[in-house]
Order: C-alpha cells, then structure tokens, then sequence
C-alpha cells in the first residue's frame, strides 16, 4: 500500500530504496516512542505539483523536536527541494508525504547524540473517506499538558490516538471525538474540530490540543468569507444544540460529521458552514480561486 520494489525514499542524506531502507534495532524511536513526524500533502494543481504549507509543516516538524529535546539541524529549505525531489523520483503528483526523525541507538532515558531523518510519500486518498462521519464520545482523554509537550507531534503520543480510533471502531462508529483533561471538548485522534452555532464555527483553543495547520488555514478562510469563528471551551452537551460540525486535518483534509453518539445534527452538511469551508478549502489546496463560494 505505500511502497513497491521501485519506491525511492530519502534516508539521512541518500534517495535510496524502501526495500533497501533499514533501521537499527536499539532506536529510542521505536523502543520509547522518541521521535518526530509531519503529515503534508502535494497537490497537482493548474501550475503543477505544489506541496501545500510545506514550510509550516517542516518548522512544526523543527519546533517539535526542540520542545522535547531532540536535536534537529535540518534546513527547512533543503527539507522542502528534498521532498520535491521524491515527489518527482516517484512520479507522484498528489500524494501524502511522511517526514520522520528519528533517533539513534540508546536504551537510556536521556536525549539522543545522534538523530536520523526519513522522507516517504506515497498515493493516499482522504483518511477518513467522504462520507459524513459517526463519531462517539472516547472513554480516552488527551494528555494532560503538564504531563507532555501537547503542541508537538511526536511519535509516542500516537498510541494515545491508536486507542480511540480502534475504541470507536469496536462499537460501530467512524472515529472517536476525544475530551481534555477537564471535560472539554478537545480534538479527534488525528484532526481538529469545529462546530457551528446560528452562523459562527467555534473550535477549542490551544492548550490541550495540537495546533493544527489545517486547523488555522480553516481559520484563516473563515476570515477571508467574514464567516464567524471563534475558539473557546466547551463540554460535549453544548454539542446538542449545535446546528453542525466537521473535523479538518492534513490526511482528513475538511469532513463533515454526521452524529456524535447517535445524536445527529439538524442542518444538512450542504446547507452548512462546514460545507463552504470544505470548498473553500478545497480551492485553496488546488490554487484556485474561492470568491465564487458565497456565504
């Protein structure tokens, strides 16, 4: 599904192989979850294949490093011309691209010496598919921000994330609706999420969650179409008054949500604001023009 015997990927200076890829055994990144990652898609737009945000996506991936300590000297520019290296050795157009750090040979609970970086990309539809979603209410709430570095995207935390999604699986729904440490509603395991209210989207603010690039630009356009947006806490009850709601992630791009534990919402999805900011969103990827969306 992601790679073939001609699949090039870039491995700690060289485009190698996937097949010929390999990794030492005694990582701290896959013994204690010690690494970094980013999830960035290109697009084959009108003026080619453009890698959409991929200088945000690269500094997150620097500022998660150095939020946990592990070193990172990478060039956001070189990083970026090295992807479209890959994009182009593969002949992919749209694709996902997964940049990961990782880290050296070390059985000790202190910061590396040495650090080590893969890019790969591969053809991947919407994570979530098309389809409006069925979430529930996860038993599993995200960390406590005192307890790890919330803003970052690190390896080790996705286990958290593992254990929603398959909980939500397990009892027939889409995916998982996640609460903070203290009952507010936070984020889904691998996107942000919105709800709309008589004509404004709010969203949870920064703190407990991840800040989301795909969560800002759904911000940003929100502003560019004078639409109402506003980030503050609220409880899954204030979910059912809500009108309608959808998440937005870089592999879930922006999905309409259906129902949060069987309750559905009232406005249909085409009726909705999530539904201009999907193309909205849309049209920004692709370097098209939005103005024809009318709120």
């Amino acid at each position: 599904m992601y790679y073939t015997k001609d699949t090039v990927v870039y491995l700690n200076g060289k485009f190698i192989k996937a097949t010929d890829a390999t990794t030492d055994l005694y990582s701290q990144t896959l013994h204690y979850g010690y690494g970094a990652f980013e999830g960035i898609r290109a697009y084959n737009t009108r003026q080619g294949t453009k890698i959409f945000k991929a200088w945000e996506h690269y500094e997150r991936l620097r500022h998660s490093c150095i939020s946990v300590g592990i070193p990172f000297q990478y060039d956001t520019e070189e990083l970026i011309q090295v992807t479209y290296k890959i994009l182009s050795k593969n002949n992919l157009k749209d694709a996902y691209i997964r940049p990961l750090v990782y880290c050296s040979p070390n059985m000790q609970l202190q910061q590396p010496k040495e650090v080590y970086i893969m890019i790969a990309a591969w053809e991947w539809g919407k994570y979530l598919g098309d389809n409006l979603l069925k979430l529930c209410i996860s038993s599993y709430q995200r960390p406590n921000p005192n307890s790890v570095k919330v803003d970052a995207k690190i390896t080790g935390y996705y286990v958290n994330s593992i254990l929603a999604t398959s909980e939500a699986k397990v009892r027939s729904y889409d995916e998982a609706l996640m609460l903070d440490m203290n009952g507010n509603v936070a984020e889904a395991p691998g996107a942000n999420f919105f709800f709309e209210k008589d004509g404004a989207l709010y969203t949870p603010p920064l703190g407990h969650i991840l800040p989301g690039i795909t969560r800002q630009t759904v911000i940003n356009i929100c502003r560019e179409l004078d639409i109402p947006v506003q980030e503050k806490h609220f409880t899954p009850q204030e979910l059912h008054h809500a009108d309608s709601a959808f998440l937005c992630g870089t592999a879930a791009e922006v999905i309409g949500i259906e129902s949060i534990d069987a309750r559905p919402f009232t406005k249909n999805w085409k009726d909705s604001l999530g539904s201009i900011i999907q193309e909205a969103y849309k049209s920004q990827v692709l370097e098209k023009s939005f103005s024809h969306v009318i709120i």
